[in-house]
């Protein structure tokens, strides 16, 4: 699982509805121009078997870097270009094609297939009920993000004592989190509210595509964990 997010800290900013459509569309095509990135570097893995096996060896430095580079785009993105947020994005993007093509490769084809479009289906109907809902999502910020740290608490408890029950357990809540987190984002992105945390639109469009991309990768593997067969 990556349960990286970005930061959701920043008034909203209301702009118009030209200029908030514009800024959602150029969102989403960073996040699936990161998506098809990761979707390729993984490709490339499943077909080699020597990298495969140097990432697994390399699992937790890929990891905690993965992490550390997340955290860093979200938290300073203030202090930087919107060309380095948007290379760092891709970089991003590229380091966890190794991982998710190493966590795929343990599945059968057709569970990888039945996760990713469930995923996408899920995701998009999020989406679309964030950006047409009259409902402020705000207020609910805060317990997501509660949520989310208690999300993470439970998969190092059955990481370190594995429990399978637990382990459904935890899948199911991720996928009911990451689900509302896309349409809580999709609003904010639309809404705005990112511009404020990113400083320009064009970093915040970067922000915003980050949190969407790692909002529908974390729903597609807690999908392929719930509804996957491994290999």
């Amino acid at each position: 699982m990556t349960f990286q997010t970005a930061s959701h800290e920043g008034a909203d900013v209301r702009p118009s509805i030209a200029v908030a459509t514009g800024f959602l569309s150029q969102a989403f095509l960073w996040m699936f121009a990161g998506l098809l990135l990761t979707a390729g570097v993984a490709f490339v893995v499943q077909t080699n078997q020597g990298v495969m096996a140097a990432v697994a060896g390399a699992w937790l430095p890929i990891v905690l870097g993965q992490l550390a580079l997340a955290w860093g785009i979200g938290l300073g993105i203030r202090r930087m270009s919107a060309t380095l947020a948007l290379g760092l994005f891709f970089v991003y993007a590229a380091t966890l094609g190794f991982t998710i093509g190493v966590i795929t490769s343990l599945y059968r084809i057709e569970s990888v297939f039945t996760a990713f479009l469930s995923a996408s289906a899920m995701f998009g109907a999020a989406g679309i009920y964030g950006v047409v809902t009259k409902r402020s999502l705000a207020n609910i910020g805060g317990v997501l993000t509660i949520g989310l740290f208690g999300l993470i608490a439970a998969s190092v408890v059955n990481l370190l004592l594995p429990n399978g029950t637990l382990g459904w357990i935890i899948s199911l809540v991720g996928v009911g989190l990451f689900t509302v987190l896309t349409a809580y984002d999709t609003q904010r992105i639309a809404s705005g509210g990112l511009v404020a945390v990113a400083g320009s639109v064009e970093k915040a469009a970067v922000l915003g595509a980050l949190q969407l991309y790692l909002d529908f990768v974390n729903l597609f593997l807690f999908l392929l964990r719930l509804l996957g067969s491994r290999r």
